[in-house]
């Protein structure tokens, strides 16, 4: 599969990402190159790539935005895409992140509350809620204190239900 790729080519379990820098022509004519030459591997071993999930992320400002083909069929352009649990979109911003992260942090903090015991709740906030919180945050790390003040409300929430002042994390 990886025979003469020019460009970066990331695989995971069943994904395949192909990623490359179109600063040049250059650039858009090897994506479509490799592109052509996966089709031709994915052809000759009998397999086929996912239709749904055939997409072009763009990144960078002044993105030209080129289309790009595999096989006979365009591929459809997003604005965002999920990669291992992260959202990515096309300039990096991780407010969306954010919002998502605390939406399912809280969702899980909800189902906890049943119990107002400090002795049920902590120890369901460990690992339960905060891997939430703590996932690629190297990746993902609030760049704006409106997505930091978002998931330290979390922090705040589960402090509340216990009735504690001590932090979680």
């Amino acid at each position: 599969m990886d025979s003469g790729i020019e460009c970066t080519l990331s695989k995971f379990a069943d994904d395949t990402k192909l990623c490359g820098a179109v600063d040049m022509p250059e650039g858009r004519d090897a994506i479509q190159r490799d592109l052509d030459r996966l089709e031709r591997w994915a052809r000759v071993n009998l397999l086929k790539f996912n239709k749904a999930k055939r997409k072009v992320l763009h990144v960078g400002q002044g993105n030209l935005k080129h289309s790009y083909r595999l096989g006979g069929e365009w591929i459809e352009s997003s604005p965002e895409e999920k990669d291992l649990g992260v959202l990515v979109d096309e300039k990096f911003n991780m407010t969306q992140q954010c919002a998502l992260t605390a939406q399912k942090a809280n969702c899980i903090l909800g189902c906890i509350r049943t119990s107002r015991s400090r002795e049920v709740i902590l120890p369901l906030y460990s690992p339960l809620v905060r891997p939430h919180l703590e996932y690629c945050i190297q990746l993902w790390g609030p760049q704006y204190k409106k997505d930091m003040d978002l998931l330290e409300g979390v922090q705040r929430r589960a402090m509340k239900m216990m009735g504690a002042g001590a932090p979680l994390l």
